[in-house]
């Protein structure tokens, strides 16, 4: 090989080099905004069937907090697992909520399709904005929350939920 094939292949991995980096970087969950925390329990959202959902209501015991759409597809993807784990974990006080960022007719008709058993509440682009508080700063959907019995957080992660991730943070 002559030196202008070595110098093209050493540029061209250290440019596959710093690309995958960023990209880790940038799908990675970043600090936690100070403050977010307590706002996060000072909010309240309605559920599809008009029910005002209080987030201190939650508080006290383990919260999965997932961050979701209709129009995304590893968010519906990942909405049976979820419910699954709801119903085997709530007996050990697990608690799951899904916050939508999408529009209350989109919502409300994707459970009429799949429901699920644990509560959903509508946040819309206020739900957008808490989850970069939370430390989601591209605004990426799915993005899951666990919260500890404290109430602060102990788990992120920015993409679809998998069975080694939920065994990971019981």
């Amino acid at each position: 090989m002559n030196k202008r094939n070595l110098l093209t292949a050493g540029v061209a991995g250290a440019a596959l080099l710093a690309g995958g980096g960023l990209a880790w970087w940038r799908f990675q969950p970043h600090a936690v905004v100070q403050g977010a925390e307590d706002f996060f329990w000072q909010q309240a959202w309605e559920s599809p069937q008009g029910q005002l959902l209080s987030m201190s209501d939650f508080r006290g015991k383990p919260l999965l907090l997932n961050f979701w759409a209709t129009w995304c597809p590893p968010c519906v993807e990942e909405m049976p697992l979820l419910n699954s784990f709801y119903n085997e974990q709530k007996s050990k006080g697990w608690q799951v909520l899904g916050l939508a960022i999408d529009q209350p007719s989109a919502v409300e008709r994707f459970l009429q399709k799949l429901p699920v058993d644990f509560p959903i509440a509508l946040a819309g682009l206020s739900g957008t904005d808490l989850s970069r508080q939370l430390g989601n700063t591209n605004g990426a959907l799915p993005f899951t929350v666990v919260f500890n019995e404290s109430g602060t957080v102990a788990h992120r992660k920015i993409g679809q939920v998998y069975p080694e991730d939920l065994a990971g943070w019981l």
